[in-house]
């Protein structure tokens, strides 16, 4: 393989691995630093004026989402790769209201697989948490930055960007202005010869799409290789003649097998979706998500979207935003759409993602620890007694909304290995004894 395509796929692997395509990655150290150790302040990350070599992190040089320069690079996305705004608009924010509840840090919970307890505050180093931020009843009850965040900084949310393109696919069904029973050829012909032609919109929603793409990373005839050069904001190398972009990778996807019969979390599902929201609204999908809900719910602070060569925003995982701005989406979705005495979706979107999606074609991807749940419009459904669902991201981004409990947890984090079931042993029980701990006051 000529160096320069090495370059370009080396530096997308990086990419990927940030934006939530590694949902099934290995650990990348079976005995990494903890969260202590691996603080990047602590380690002295991009310090100094200048840093020296051995404390920088760039690209497409350095291996800028290894563990534990992740750490870091979570929390400065922008500085790596291009980005688009999405605007918070130019009023003043509307604050949050506060009533810090001093018991949580010494709640009590057993991890999944485990016979001895643990409590909140210990949960937060095991999982290498960045920062979180608990909403109970409307008023935030804890919050706690860590690592590289603090109050004024935005974080990478990996593959909860996939959550906010879901929600505004359901905005536009709930609107009429959006068929998801559509085949995506009808709002997309240049995919009518690709795979996601001949599949519905709320196929792709789901996704339950019968996709032959592959996203092992030990092969190196896999599609995610392709897809990685397509996808790469970098000039393309010297005799590069593929697909340029995610809108071009899109249109070489071929099927295999039958459209809504088993669900696969594939990125390139939320891509082709962020382009069927475009094409309806007519606007990019960092537009979209500013005019229809960051503009209005009252943000403290812009987001971002990381962009491919053409500027096309990373649906499936490109958005970078403040922790409290992440909480006030979970309060969306807790209230049925509305904030701050304004509602921006009706309900009936809520409640279409809360019905959850088809339990047998989730349980055909082995999820050990969402045994049970299922899948709608890019959430995570858990399906438990407190009818509990989320938004989710590789290294341990989640917004979890607990509807029983009117609780709202926001979480940023910077776990070592990038699957979620790492981190769900640990953080999902917890949840729930916070949310027992909350109904109790």
């Amino acid at each position: 393989m000529p160096h320069s395509i090495r370059s370009v796929l080396v530096t997308f692997i990086c990419i990927l691995a940030l934006f939530g395509s590694l949902e099934h990655a290995a650990a990348q150290s079976a005995t990494p630093l903890n969260a202590e150790n691996s603080d990047p302040g602590k380690l002295g990350w991009m310090t100094g004026f200048p840093p020296p070599p051995e404390k920088l992190i760039m690209q497409p040089e350095s291996d800028y989402f290894s563990f534990p320069k992740l750490r870091w690079t979570v929390c400065h996305i922008r500085e790596l790769l291009p980005t688009k705004q999405v605007n918070r608009g130019i009023g003043p924010p509307v604050p949050l209201t506060y009533a810090i509840n001093d018991g949580i840090d010494a709640v009590r919970f057993t991890p999944l697989g485990s016979n001895e307890q643990m409590t909140w505050k210990e949960s937060l180093s095991a999982n290498y948490t960045d920062g979180i931020l608990i909403i109970h009843k409307g008023r935030v009850v804890y919050e706690k930055y860590l690592g590289c965040l603090d109050e004024m900084g935005k974080h990478a949310a990996m593959s909860m960007t996939k959550s906010l393109t879901g929600l505004l696919a359901e905005i536009l069904v709930a609107e009429r202005k959006l068929d998801d029973t559509a085949k995506v050829a009808t709002i997309i012909p240049e995919l009518s010869h690709s795979a996601f032609g001949s599949a519905t919109v709320r196929q792709v929603m789901d996704m339950t799409t019968a996709l032959d793409y592959s996203e092992d990373y030990a092969d190196p005839k896999a599609d995610i290789w392709a897809y990685s050069a397509a996808a790469s904001p970098l000039p393309k190398p010297k005799g590069y003649k593929g697909p340029n972009g995610y809108f071009e990778y899109l249109q070489t996807v071929k099927q295999d097998g039958v459209h809504g019969r088993a669900f696969g979390y594939r990125t390139i599902n939320t891509d082709a979706l962020g382009w069927i929201v475009s094409r309806v609204t007519g606007k990019n999908l960092a537009d979209l998500l500013s005019d229809r809900i960051w503009s209005r719910m009252g943000a403290e602070q812009d987001a971002y979207m990381t962009v491919d060569s053409k500027g096309t925003p990373f649906a499936g995982g490109g958005l970078s935003g403040g922790l409290r701005d992440l909480g006030r989406i979970g309060l969306l979705m807790l209230n049925g759409g509305e904030i701050n005495g304004q509602r921006l979706f009706p309900q009936e979107v809520v409640e279409q993602i809360r019905a959850g999606g088809d339990k047998k074609a989730f349980a055909k991807a082995g999820y050990k620890t969402l045994e049970g749940g299922s899948y709608r419009s890019m959430w995570w459904i858990f399906h438990n007694r407190h009818g509990a669902f989320a938004a989710r991201g590789v290294y341990g981004q989640t917004i979890y909304v607990d509807p029983m409990a009117e609780m709202v947890i926001a979480r940023f984090a910077s776990f070592p290995a990038a699957k979620n079931a790492n981190i769900d042993p640990t953080s999902l029980p917890a949840y729930q004894a916070v949310a027992e701990h909350l109904m109790r006051k």
